[in-house]
Order: structure tokens, then sequence, then C-alpha cells
């Protein structure tokens, strides 16, 4: 049996500035380091930080207790413009001299991506 997929699109990238706006970390800021849009969630750079206890290996000898960050859900976060500096919901426009769409920032009309 063939697994059907489903495409997802999400507003949020990796590399982009998000706020969190839900949750223990509510006000942290940091960069999008990946992205899983079948699950819908993003892993923020300093963001839901977790303690994982990890056994001896080659590469740790020592084992012990490391801290990592967690995947938040996308809901929880919000895109922060480069221009304004606020957290903003995006639309995508699409530009008369660009076949692409491109997202755009609801509170200054800012492209926040460069083409």
């Amino acid at each position: 049996m063939e697994l059907k997929t489903k495409r997802v699109k999400v507003p949020i990238k990796k590399g982009d500035l998000v706020e969190v706006i839900h949750g223990k970390d509510k006000g942290k800021r940091g960069k999008v380091l990946s992205v899983f849009p079948r699950e819908g969630k993003v892993i923020v750079e300093g963001v839901n930080m977790v303690k994982k206890h990890t056994r001896p290996t080659q590469d740790n000898p020592q084992g012990g207790i490391i801290e990592r960050e967690n995947p938040i859900r996308i809901s929880n976060v919000r895109l922060v413009c480069s221009r304004c500096g606020q957290k903003t919901r995006i639309k995508r426009v699409k530009l008369p001299d660009s076949r692409f769409r491109v997202r755009v920032c609801k509170k200054c009309g800012e492209i926040i991506d460069k083409v």
C-alpha cells in the first residue's frame, strides 16, 4: 500500500527570526533551525530546552546530560519582521515582475523574501 503525501504550506522557513507567543517560553525570540511541515512543528534556537541523558559513545566517551532544543508547534510562534521589528502575520503576494509569490509583512508591507 502506497502512502499518500500531504503537501502542507508553512508560513515559516529555516533561518527566519520568530517570537514565541504561547507557552513557557512566551516572549523569547530565536532563529528557526529546522521546520517539520508534516508535523506542524519548528525547532527554534534557545527555545523549549530539554535535558537529554546520553550514554557513552565514541563521540562522547563521558556520556552525561546534554541540553537541546525540542520542537514547538508552528501555531505558537510568529514571524518577526526585519523592518518594523514586530511579530506579525504574513500574506503571500505575487509580484508583477516575478512568477513566484513572496511573503509580505501585514503590518508594514515589507517583503520578507528577498528574490
